[in-house]
């Protein structure tokens, strides 16, 4: 976001509201907010184009897709060389198996979500395509028993103007 392009509380209502459900229609948000549907319209355009509003995503349950075990996989990387953290991310990104890639302070460096049929493609996926690549030191996966997400709007609200 740019200076002087600070949210109001109606831009604040929106990202709520999308956050919850990003298939409301714009009419059923506007009345939400307390906006006319021409103006939330076109406050969701500039929050997109801020990059506030960065996409809108389906909550998709992986059981049905038979990859119904996940794991967090810590990573160790050898060198901490820009070059480096920026070939790992970009090379875990492109494994189909892994929902997102956090790249975090302490002992370890990356935390990789991935999501696999079973505890062998775990292992495999571990051994193949992470403990191979020249630029990790170590792994260490942990398992995920259950994933739950808060669909509410972080931080504290914007007060009126």
């Amino acid at each position: 976001m740019r200076a002087g392009d600070d949210l109001d509380r109606f831009d604040v209502a929106i990202l709520a509201a999308l956050r919850k459900n990003a298939r409301i229609s714009n009419k059923r948000l506007a009345e939400a907010v307390g906006l006319a549907p021409s103006t939330c319209l076109e406050r969701v355009r500039r929050l997109v184009e801020l990059g506030v509003l960065r996409g809108f995503h389906a909550d998709v349950n992986l059981g049905p897709l038979d990859m119904g075990m996940q794991a967090m996989i810590a990573v160790r990387m050898r060198e901490h060389s820009r070059e480096l953290v920026d070939s790992f991310r970009a090379y875990a990104l492109t494994l189909p198996q892994v929902l997102g890639v956090f790249h975090v302070s302490g002992a370890d460096d990356f935390l990789v979500h991935v999501a696999v049929r079973d505890a062998h493609e775990l292992r495999d996926l571990a051994l193949d395509a992470f403990t191979t690549r020249p630029e990790v030191d170590r792994i260490e996966t942990r398992l995920i028993f259950e994933h739950m997400s808060s669909w509410t709007l972080p931080g504290p609200a914007v007060e009126d103007d």
